[in-house]
């Protein structure tokens, strides 16, 4: 009998452990989300060339809270980027900038205006 009830425990235990476990990491939380993600990207600005590459990259930073988008093809990087704790949404409305962020440990989003330039990305890994 005693061994029937530790043996429950013990499942009854692995099976709380493994349910509480999130499912949806959030950027703020860790650095799962840093690295090279891959995709279309592309750029757009009243004074300098627009960009436009299906096969472009976008590389993901963290210093602090403050995220840094690299993209490749001569895109400039956009950064000084912050992402609440709990929202791995970002959406800016201040200052001109207007945009929105969504990045997961398997994809990356894009869509964010600055100054009158404007960054896109639709980018996994």
């Amino acid at each position: 009998m005693k061994t029937s009830i530790k043996i429950l425990s013990l499942l009854f235990i692995t099976f709380i452990a493994f349910t509480s476990c999130s499912k949806d990491d959030d950027p703020a939380d860790n650095d799962l989300f840093l690295g090279k993600y891959e995709g279309s990207v592309s750029f757009n600005s009243p004074d300098d060339e627009d960009v436009s590459e299906p096969n472009g990259s976008v590389t993901v930073t963290k210093v602090g809270n403050n995220y840094t988008f690299n993209f490749s093809n001569g895109i400039p990087t956009l950064g000084d980027i912050t992402m609440e704790k709990g929202d791995n949404n970002t959406l800016v409305f201040s200052d001109g900038e207007i945009g929105s962020i969504r990045i997961t440990a398997s994809s990356l989003d894009i869509t964010y205006a600055r100054d009158g330039r404007i960054w896109t990305a639709d980018c996994s890994r």
